[in-house]
């Protein structure tokens, strides 16, 4: 009897079968590889992938014996004996990597060659005395390379397969080791109930709304996007002013455009994780919490209204391979799982094929990855049945970027009169302001927020107007929950009419919901001024707000490199327009930074060219491309901080498990992101520990302001202690 699995708690003759596992790994991969018509492609890689366990030595390792034994190199080999070359090498890298992540092509001292080259691998053709292997020869892929990215869509078409195969390896051995756990998954209520409970929340909210200007547009913009879910999949672009309630309005398009072309899943997936929050409470109170994921770094699931300890469950496991109906995640986890090798990240990567997936603040992608960003979209649209939907407030012309094929349909019509109509900020540009008379004037503000580029600028600005009372401070420096708890803060005040002034960097300006009567920006690119304006008279209580953007005389206000760039191309236009924000500036905009970072500087780290360089041979950098495809590309290291009860608890049995790992996602929101030279200083003054080789925790709340976060590397003395400044 050959064996895949076995279980210390089971008789031998409950063990998994081998040629069981392989049978039900090779159809689950051929089910979800149908929605891009690869199912026999991903058949033969499921029936192929463990064959090696045919082995004696691998039998004997599962009968106990300590031996270590290669059992994935097996199937890779014999799928390069049965097959042509371009099908045998999706194989060949799929098998290989269904543990230890996609391989580098390589060459015969590293990678996927070598591997292939291996002396002595155990003798394993047992496996044909019970498996039938398919022949392929009348298998055809349906894959339409872009002209000039050949390469990069036999890759991207090798990625999807990898994740068909590690996911069903992953569901059926789960089946077998926690059958119990596996029962959780896929407890979700389906499209169509999803869709009735839309309608019927839409009806009421409509019909509660005044018949106000503002409504009838909302109400507009609502119908335009309901008209266009007719059109087949394709990309759209969906332009809607802040404030014109684009959250929903995209929500009404997937969910009818889903319903016509018997799509599976919606996908938001939005820069921030503050709007992320936001928008996933929205639809959690729509659709439930069951059906809803929100996936992201921070978010534990235990911070929201669940009250069966199953569906918590239900939601951790969805995680794992984004299975649910709404998954709402962020572009780090999105673009980065798309160019990933490793099995955890790719994994879910299939259950983006025939989905919709909207790109919430789309202006906010990374532009040193647009094209490879852009070439993924693509492909998901073209080659996987997929719908995407680019959207935001100031849309970027990406035409120039794209394939004529994939450019998008625009959803909404009347765009100039729709902004003059939502207008309700006027722009003044103030010149350049040291930080003594800018806090003279936010002093004379009843309600003002001020937004500045880097955290030591918010802190010390933040400190120069604190005496005035009711005074906020919100940077990175401040742990995620404690960031939330302070915005909670800040509403109250606002809501009760109070005196209210906001210092804070950019974070707060993409989707946090907060409305105030006058802004200050510093000069940064005029995407970023656009969505500091959707702080400023958010409700339309005045007639118009007042954004102030000035330029820093501080050396301390300077920007990154980044934002100095998209600062100098702001201003360069800024000066050219009389009005700052019109959709004429945002085009001009957006044309000369994508003109003056140049086609390399779309894609900096040449990832597109790293999959066309030797694509004849199909020989890819699967593993180079995931380690350098890093959005957040700053080198930071996470610090755990004490902020509350629950933390310093959690910190507590951290220092005495054994399984540090275990309290990853219990940790989640605890942390500060702390640059190199910063953290090599904390760690000179002795104010960090290194628990459970895993996670670097401060070692105080002492060290930890309430008004500002982590407190500042220079405030601390060299013996630990605090210095009065």
């Amino acid at each position: 009897m050959y064996y895949a699995h076995s279980k210390s708690t089971l008789e031998k003759s409950e063990w998994q079968l081998l040629k069981d596992h392989l049978t039900n790994v090779s159809n689950i991969a051929a089910g979800f590889a149908t929605d891009f018509h690869a199912g026999e492609l991903a058949y033969t890689g499921g029936l192929l992938h463990d064959i090696g366990k045919y082995s004696r030595d691998f039998q004997m390792r599962i009968r106990g014996a300590n031996i270590r034994v290669d059992h994935s190199t097996a199937g890779a080999r014999e799928a390069e004996l049965r097959y042509p070359r371009y099908f045998s090498i999706i194989l060949e890298y799929i098998i290989t990597g269904h543990h230890g992540g996609l391989l580098n092509y390589g060459s015969n001292e590293s990678g996927l060659l070598e591997r292939l080259k291996k002396q002595h691998l155990p003798e394993y053709t047992a496996f044909k005395e019970e498996l039938k292997v398919p022949d392929l020869q009348s298998f055809k892929p349906h894959l339409k390379p872009f002209p000039g990215r050949i390469g990069f869509a036999i890759s991207f078409y090798t990625r999807m397969l990898y994740s068909c195969l590690v996911d069903a390896d992953s569901l059926d051995s789960e089946q077998f080791e926690n059958p119990d756990k596996s029962l959780l998954r896929s407890q979700y209520d389906s499209m169509g109930v999803l869709s009735l409970r839309f309608d019927e929340f839409m009806k009421e909210k409509i019909s509660g709304a005044a018949n106000s200007e503002i409504n009838q547009y909302r109400r507009l913009i609502y119908e335009q996007c309901l008209d266009k879910a007719d059109h087949p999949p394709q990309m759209f672009s969906l332009t809607v002013p802040t404030g014109g309630g684009k959250t929903l309005s995209s929500m009404a398009f997937a969910l009818e455009h889903l319903k016509k072309y018997d799509l599976k899943r919606i996908f938001y997936v939005i820069p921030y994780t503050s709007i992320i929050e936001q928008n996933a409470k929205v639809f959690r109170d729509i659709f439930g919490s069951k059906n809803v994921l929100e996936h992201h770094s921070n978010f534990d699931p235990k911070t929201i209204d669940i009250e069966e300890m199953d569906e918590m469950e239900s939601l951790k496991l969805s995680s794992e391979n984004w299975d649910m109906p709404i998954i709402i995640t962020t572009n780090v986890q999105f673009f980065e799982s798309l160019f990933s090798n490793r099995r955890s990240r790719c994994r879910k990567l299939h259950n983006l094929a025939q989905s919709v997936i909207i790109l919430d603040e789309a202006q906010m992608l990374p532009t040193g990855y647009l094209k490879p960003c852009l070439a993924a979209l693509s492909e998901l649209v073209r080659n996987y049945g997929s719908t995407v939907v680019i959207c935001t407030a100031t849309q970027p012309n990406l035409d120039g970027l794209l394939d004529k094929s994939v450019r998008p349909l625009e959803i909404i019509t009347s765009h100039e009169q729709l902004y003059e109509t939502f207008k309700r900020v006027r722009v003044t540009e103030i010149g350049r302001l040291g930080d003594t008379e800018l806090s003279e004037r936010l002093k004379m503000h009843r309600q003002v927020l001020c937004i500045v580029n880097t955290r030591n600028h918010a802190k010390k600005l933040f400190d120069s107007i604190k005496e005035t009372g009711n005074c906020f401070h919100l940077s990175a420096r401040m742990c995620p929950v404690h960031r939330r708890k302070k915005i909670v803060e800040i509403r109250k005040v606002l809501n009760t009419g109070n005196d209210c002034r906001i210092i804070s960097t950019q974070l707060i300006e993409a989707g946090v919901d907060i409305d105030l009567p006058t802004v200050y920006r510093a000069m940064a690119g005029i995407d970023s001024i656009a969505q500091a304006a959707g702080r400023c008279n958010r409700e339309g209580k005045e007639p118009f707000g007042d954004l102030y953007v000035f330029k820093s005389m501080e050396p301390y206000g300077g920007a990154t490199s980044w934002q100095n760039l998209t600062a100098e191309v702001g201003e360069m236009v800024f000066g050219k327009e009389s009005d700052p924000l019109s959709l004429s500036t945002v085009s001009a905009y957006f044309e000369q930074l994508f003109k003056y970072k140049g086609g390399g500087g779309l894609d900096e780290k040449r990832i597109l060219l790293a999959f066309e360089e030797r694509s004849n041979d199909l020989a890819f950098p699967f593993e180079d491309v995931g380690n350098i495809f890093n959005i957040i590309d700053g080198g930071t290291r996470d610090l755990i901080v004490p902020y509350d009860g629950k933390a310093e608890s959690v910190i507590q049995e951290l220092r005495k498990t054994e399984s540090p790992w275990s309290y990853v996602r219990e940790l989640q929101g605890y942390h500060v992101s702390v640059y190199p030279n910063e953290f090599m200083e904390l760690e000179r003054l002795n104010a960090i520990d290194l628990v459970g080789d895993r996670f670097y925790v401060l070692k105080s709340r002492d060290y930890y302001s309430d008004e500002t976060g982590l407190i500042s590397s220079t405030e601390i003395g060299t013996d630990g202690s605090l210095l009065i400044v």
